[in-house]
């Protein structure tokens, strides 16, 4: 029988390079979708970074809270302001949607204003799907910012 020895400092290496970069994956795809060289970017002292960038007509934010399994990657676009216009209708509006077109992401309200929003921890999360969550809330935000601010917007 033949016997192999394992080296733990080759297992941790091959482990460490298997290591998704969040913050690399994130950028490369905000370059991808951001308009006008619109991206900015802030680092806070507790270790998580804010993205900030132009899509169409909407500003995306995307907040690393970390690099753990338990940090969360947040992704955001407002696409209205409160208090709108006939609330109850518009309320109703956005739960259909979210049950309807919204994929991962969902219509809720943030500090008054409607935002759409997609939340997931780091465990287990691909490029792909890294990529998809942007991807989604830029362009749903962008699909209905107008049409909601034109038919619910007070201003």
């Amino acid at each position: 029988m033949t016997s192999y020895q394992t080296n733990p400092e080759a297992l941790a290496t091959e482990n460490e390079t298997t290591t998704i970069n969040h913050v690399e994956i994130i950028e490369n795809v905000i370059d991808t979708l951001e308009q006008d060289d619109t991206a900015m970017v802030n680092h806070n002292a507790e270790g998580g970074i804010l993205w900030k960038f132009k899509y169409g007509s909407v500003e995306v934010f995307v907040q690393l809270a970390g690099n753990t399994d338990e940090d969360t990657l947040t992704v955001w676009s407002t696409v209205l302001k409160l208090p709108a216009k006939d609330e109850p209708r518009l309320m109703r509006r956005l739960l259909e949607m979210n049950c309807s077109g919204t994929f991962e992401a969902r219509f809720g309200i943030i500090e008054n204003q409607v935002v759409v929003i997609a939340i997931r921890t780091l465990a287990d999360l691909s490029p792909g799907e890294v990529s998809r969550l942007i991807t989604i809330v830029a362009s749903i935000a962008d699909n209905n910012d107008d049409a909601l601010q034109s038919e619910f917007g007070l201003s």
